[in-house]
């Protein structure tokens, strides 16, 4: 990789992510960045694409979580720096595999960069998608009740990755599949749900004050 790009996006891309709600930080950009270059193995790509993309995919929070996807792509082709590294070609594949790692895009991702990011985005363990989705209700929904969070949470894990649910896996060797079999089972039995949901919701109350 190219330590000139490397050294750029650690100095001026990834402090961004600490303004971001607890689930959104700079651990989670770097895991991203970690599991993309993994999964970059298994593909004839460019790893400093890889990584890049991997960086970018979620600093568009900043502007809101909705669009946050087109956000990141614009503000990547906004910095010109990166000029340096790409063409303008390459330029925007990076911009399309970012807008195309939303879990509920209505479409599949375009390019291979895109499948890598967004699977890559997913991390499909149990504990750590209940504790950001308690971490993201804390963060974004602070007059709700306890009860409140708990419809909010139990909802949420059934709308994206229940049995079907939005959420898509695109790359046959990750090892998503598996945790999210495991998470279905653990849906599929709501109080043992609530046990997790009030252990984390505790710890993370606590954080939060």
């Amino acid at each position: 990789m190219n330590s000139e790009l490397r050294a750029y996006i650690e100095e001026h891309i990834l402090p961004r992510y600490e303004s971001h709600d607890a689930a959104h930080r700079r651990d989670h950009a770097e895991g991203v960045i970690e599991r993309s270059l993994a999964l970059a193995t298994h593909y004839d790509v460019d790893p400093d694409m890889v990584y890049t993309i991997a960086a970018w995919h979620d600093v568009g929070l900043c502007e809101g979580r909705e669009q946050h996807h087109i956000s990141s792509g614009r503000m990547l082709l906004e910095d010109n720096t990166m000029q340096r590294w790409f063409t303008t070609e390459q330029l925007n594949i990076m911009r399309e595999a970012i807008e195309d790692h939303r879990a509920s895009s209505s479409h599949p991702p375009r390019t291979i960069y895109g499948a890598i990011v967004a699977e890559a985005d997913r991390q499909i363990v149990p504990e750590v998608v209940m504790r950001r989705t308690v971490q993201y209700g804390l963060a974004h929904y602070p007059a709700l009740s306890r009860e409140e969070h708990w419809q909010r949470f139990l909802g949420h894990l059934h709308e994206k990755y229940d049995h079907g649910g939005y959420l898509k896996l695109y790359i046959p060797h990750s090892d998503n599949a598996v945790r999210l079999a495991e998470l279905r089972a653990l849906i599929a039995q709501p109080a043992l749900l609530r046990t997790y949901f009030e252990t984390l919701f505790e710890e993370d109350q606590k954080m939060e004050n």
